[in-house]
């Protein structure tokens, strides 16, 4: 039975990264579903993660397709796994206070308490350090998810310290592992 995830992106310069997730994905047989906060499509258009996907990508959580469905509570249901990755500290913070105000957010909250959820942290050092934004990432751990570290690099904005992004490869292993499905060593 093929797993559903949904890939929940937020504004930070490593969306660009969410393209090479999606492909990834995809090719290993998952069914990806793409959200995005207007934020993140600043750095990345929806028609990319679309084409990748080949699903569509959910961009507002106004918008209804189907009237006799609501749209986040539906893509909630479909869910087997939801990721965060990029995670910025505003989407951090939002839905660590249960704000429902955008797509991701929205998904999230209606998410069975069931369903693994994953957060992959990217964001300036500084902002990533912050207590607030640690004590964010607390409470979503205390409700369930789980925080894919952010790897320390040096950044975007000139800083060097942990707030990039966590490698693919170790995002993907820790879907898989979610996921109980055993990633083959390959033999050289």
């Amino acid at each position: 039975m093929t797993k559903h995830i949904t890939l929940a992106i937020s504004g930070s310069i490593s969306a660009y990264k969410a393209a090479d997730l999606t492909s990834q994905l995809v090719k290993k047989g998952y069914e990806v579903t793409v959200l995005m906060t207007e934020a993140a499509t600043a750095f990345i258009p929806p028609l990319t993660l679309q084409v990748l996907s080949k699903n569509p990508v959910h961009l507002d959580v106004m918008k209804e397709d189907n009237v006799k469905i609501v749209n986040h509570i539906e893509l909630a249901k479909q869910t087997d796994l939801f990721i965060l990755a990029p995670a910025s500290a505003n989407t951090l913070a939002h839905l660590s206070y249960g704000f429902a105000d955008n797509i991701v957010t929205s998904v999230a909250l209606a998410l069975p308490t069931t369903t693994p959820k994953l957060m992959a942290p990217a964001m300036n050092t500084k902002m990533y350090q912050n207590p607030i934004t640690q004590e964010n990432i607390k409470r979503l751990i205390a409700v369930g998810f789980d925080e894919i570290p952010p790897k320390t690099s040096l950044l975007a904005c000139g800083d060097t310290g942990p707030g990039a992004l966590a490698d693919l490869d170790i995002i993907l292993q820790a879907i898989d592992a979610v996921l109980g499905i055993r990633t083959p060593k390959l033999v050289p």
